[in-house]
């Protein structure tokens, strides 16, 4: 197994689970699991995370493997979201990912345009839309038009993905996509109730989001010391050059191992088979990925206004984004997440795809944060603490007919390699989770075969 995410986690702890003969060995280049998953102490609180700090609780995957990790599990505050635009407004009642599931709350809402409020209501008269393009964009502007896709499908699921919705696929987006696939009308299947069959994230009840008390981080790293309870090996400093063949076999750079699963991105998986599987490896090498930072601060109570209390935090359209993308408003999401000394936590988020920020230093981050904050704020506030974390190709870009990709990457490995992750079939913390289990039981099923 290479790559201790947690996709690697789980998959090397699924394999042991299926079948305890199996000897697993984890190599993860980093001095710690996690991936892109990290929490640390931040302003007297011990994990404050500086990646995801939540996973869809909605979805059984995640839940299940923190239950049986015994991991304590908390949920953010009944509060709202607002999006940004020539102010905070709230997000309309009644939306899936953006999607308007009733007109009368746009009517209200002042984040349309009259125009764009009437193109959205006469979306039952819209004609069947055809998936084939396999474009978010494509599809939402198709049936509400531009301002809807651009107010508030791509604040939404842009965010989520830090992704250029028109260039995203909409079959990687299952909600939407099952929707689209089996209704003609979005306004019509929400009147008669039939938006949100099971399947769907809105089926079930409770909460909507979950993490473990202690951060993010402590997913990962229970899920790699449950590997090493069951007798499992996690190498961690180790960066894997090349995996090739060995006889019946796999060699991992010195080692020799029956069968290889790399959940590494695709990037680095493709520069571990240019010899071994140089079809595979130029298919993964296509692979596409947005940069993002993350950026906490810890403000003043002083600084922090009564009329920003009961909101979560807020979105910012692509149209009106001038660097961050959305802003958390960390203390009041999380009820957990109170400095020792006081003051507020606040997550702002940079980059997504077509707006990198690699390139800018950690002065120009800040600067540029701290601008955006007063404009859309109107507030001014000179921080605490600051913690600036950089996640290069954090965000793994699921281009249109993205599954063919997919299809094409695995016919090209040789049978005894397979790819799991972010990259392939789901970036949440559940998809990965669940194409872990996909993994293994591919894998098992053929080691019983040739035994």
């Amino acid at each position: 197994m290479i790559g201790g995410g947690i996709a690697g986690t789980a998959t090397a702890l699924e394999l042991q689970r299926a079948n305890a003969a199996i000897e697993v060995t984890l190599f993860e280049r980093a001095t710690h699991v996690g991936g892109r998953i990290a929490s640390s102490p931040f302003a007297g609180i011990s994990g404050l995370d500086a990646g995801a700090d939540a996973f869809l609780a909605r979805v059984p995957e995640a839940v299940a493997l923190a239950e049986s990790l015994d991991l304590d599990l908390v949920s953010p505050e009944p509060v709202g979201a607002a999006i940004w635009r020539n102010g905070l407004h709230p997000i309309p009642e009644g939306l899936l990912l953006g999607l308007p599931g009733r007109p009368w709350p746009l009517v209200r809402s002042p984040l349309l345009s009259w125009r764009g409020t009437v193109r959205a209501a006469i979306e039952p008269l819209v004609p069947r839309t055809s998936i084939a393009p396999d474009s978010v964009g494509a599809y939402v502007r198709a049936r509400f038009g531009d301002e809807v896709h651009e107010v508030l499908v791509d604040s939404l699921v842009g965010s989520i993905y830090a992704a250029d919705t028109d260039r995203f696929s909409l079959a990687e987006v299952p909600q939407l996509h099952q929707l689209a696939n089996t209704r003609r009308s979005v306004l019509l299947a929400s009147r008669f109730g039939t938006a949100g069959r099971p399947g769907t994230a809105t089926a079930t009840a409770g909460p909507i989001f979950a993490a473990p008390r202690g951060g993010m981080a402590d997913l990962v790293t229970a899920t790699a010391d449950a590997v090493v309870t069951g007798g499992g090996e996690v190498r961690l400093g180790r960066s894997i050059q090349q995996v090739a063949a060995d006889g019946s076999g796999w060699r991992v750079d010195d080692e020799r191992f029956d069968a290889v699963i790399l959940a590494s991105p695709p990037q680095a998986s493709a520069s571990m088979l240019v010899d071994t599987a140089p079809d595979a490896s130029a298919l993964l090498a296509r692979a596409e990925a947005a940069d993002v930072v993350m950026v906490v601060l810890h403000i003043p109570r002083s600084a922090w206004p009564e009329r920003l209390h009961g909101l979560s935090g807020y979105l910012i359209p692509k149209s009106e984004q001038r660097t961050l993308t959305a802003v958390s408003f960390g203390s009041q999401k999380w009820a957990h997440w109170q400095p020792a000394g006081g003051g507020v936590i606040l997550r702002a988020s940079l980059g997504r795809d077509g707006a990198p920020v690699s390139h800018l230093d950690n002065d120009t981050v800040l600067a540029r944060t701290l601008d955006d904050l007063a404009h859309q704020l109107g507030i001014d506030p000179t921080p605490l603490d600051v913690r600036i974390t950089r996640w290069p190709g954090a965000f793994a870009q699921y281009r249109p007919h993205h599954q063919r990709w997919v299809e094409a990457v695995e016919a090209a490995l040789p049978a005894g390699i397979g790819v799991t992750g972010a990259g392939y079939r789901g970036i949440g913390i559940p998809a990965c989770v669940r194409d872990a289990k996909r993994m293994v039981n591919r894998t098992v099923q053929s080691f019983e075969a040739l035994s």
